[in-house]
């Protein structure tokens, strides 16, 4: 298959959960012998072509537009204040990939794609733009919705542009049955939608890849006492993500262990409040902030360096990091709540138990989760054997790719003789 990827993040600028989607999906695609071109965001710092891993990867440079978009662009737009200029780099990348694919690379260097892959809405105007041009197969990958980001709110011109996308596509991959579900309250085409769950690459984040000197000069540089226990956070530091009721439950933990420290690694809007929060509860002795996003290397081997990892999220479609830390060998305590793929994800009670499923919502439950791991050193390794090996039964990349492999396929397949590749 010659398969064009649209996505606004792809290395070596990572965002989130979607870039590493995006980037592991691409190159496991690559490694099936399929022909993958990936289409992303480009702010002026980064190649505009370069061959990554087999993946031809194009980044048109984007111009800040951000002053003259408020002139053409609906009332609710313009109210965005100083997100206009996010708006405006997402508008201009979808019609710069758009008029690239078309008016340069099928006519100028004879490219052919058979389907495109559209990654939330952030890349829909492009994905709805090319479908019609060139009249090949869409497969819409929905990582979350509009209303379920914003627990309701939110912009109407997203929630819009995700319906019509999904109205647009031959098939939507979503990665949870929770989000199906979700997708499906929301009014989004139910027969069109697969799921298909994330995936981490056992052999990279493996605890044999980090030597006993790095995880010692990680709790080092973190002021971790040999009997101290070392608790992880990593994500963005925003409200969905349950950071502060993580720090609410510290007080809970610190009754019975004093001696533990939590590390937040992440950024986002809520640092400030953050800290102020922690300064408030007197913890600044018993938490540690990183505000920077880590590398995939330091990011492994901060999970090699921790005891334990916690992700409150009060929304969580999916939720790689989970599957990191499971990979990692080190159990989880995880939201599960609501829209909650890691409900999903992490095995919550029997023999194969891989950590605790918690209200999210309840400092004192975080609490209690992370207390009854902590108090029994035997249950604490038993949960992270069993996270390692849910992960190689269940969550490899090459398992999830080949089944995203085998959609696009019969999408094509079903399609042949309404479109045909294009050439």
């Amino acid at each position: 298959m010659n398969i064009c990827i649209l996505s606004w993040e792809y290395p070596p600028r990572i965002i989130g959960g979607l870039g590493t989607y995006v980037y592991e999906l691409s190159r496991y695609l690559v490694k099936m012998e399929h022909n993958v071109y990936v289409f992303t965001l480009n702010d002026g710092n980064l190649k505009t072509r370069e061959l990554m891993g087999g993946v031809e990867v194009h980044r048109p440079k984007i111009l800040d537009i951000s002053d003259i978009l408020p002139d053409v662009v609906a009332e609710e737009i313009r109210r965005w204040g100083p997100g206009i200029k996010f708006f405006s780099d997402i508008w201009l990348y979808n019609l710069l990939v758009s008029t690239k694919i078309v008016n340069d690379l099928i006519p100028n260097e004879r490219k052919c794609f058979d389907i495109i892959s559209v990654h939330d809405w952030l890349s829909a105007m492009a994905g709805i733009i090319l479908k019609r041009a060139l009249k090949i197969p869409m497969v819409l990958h929905m990582h979350s919705t509009e209303k379920g980001r914003t627990f309701g709110d939110g912009s109407n011109i997203i929630d819009n542009l995700e319906h019509k996308a999904a109205n647009y596509a031959d098939k939507i991959i979503t990665v949870s049955y929770a989000m199906r579900d979700e997708l499906i309250s929301l009014g989004f085409p139910s027969e069109k939608i697969e799921v298909v769950w994330n995936g981490v690459d056992p052999n990279k984040y493996s605890p044999e890849n980090v030597p006993y000197e790095k995880i010692k000069e990680i709790r080092e540089k973190y002021g971790i006492a040999n009997n101290e226990k070392m608790i992880i956070f990593i994500g963005r530091l925003t409200g969905v993500k349950g950071v502060d009721k993580l720090i609410l439950s510290m007080p809970y933990v610190l009754s019975e262990f004093p001696n533990i420290k939590l590390v937040i690694i992440g950024k986002g809007e809520m640092e400030g409040e953050l800290i102020k929060l922690a300064e408030r509860l007197g913890l600044k002795n018993n938490i540690v902030f990183n505000f920077k996003m880590l590398s995939e290397d330091e990011r492994i081997a901060h999970y090699a360096a921790c005891d334990l990892a916690v992700f409150p999220s009060l929304y969580e479609p999916f939720g790689i990091v989970a599957l990191e830390a499971m990979s990692m060998k080190k159990p989880v305590v995880v939201g599960a709540r609501g829209v909650s793929g890691m409900r999903e994800s992490v095995v919550s009670a029997g023999p194969d138990q891989t950590g605790y499923h918690i209200n999210p919502y309840d400092p004192q439950d975080i609490a209690m989760a992370i207390k009854m791991i902590l108090r029994d050193e035997n249950h604490m390794k038993k949960l992270g054997e069993n996270g390692r090996k849910r992960v190689l039964s269940e969550f490899t990349w090459e398992k999830i790719s080949k089944r995203i492999a085998s959609i696009y396929q019969e999408v094509i397949n079903k399609n042949l003789p309404m479109y045909g590749s294009h050439q």
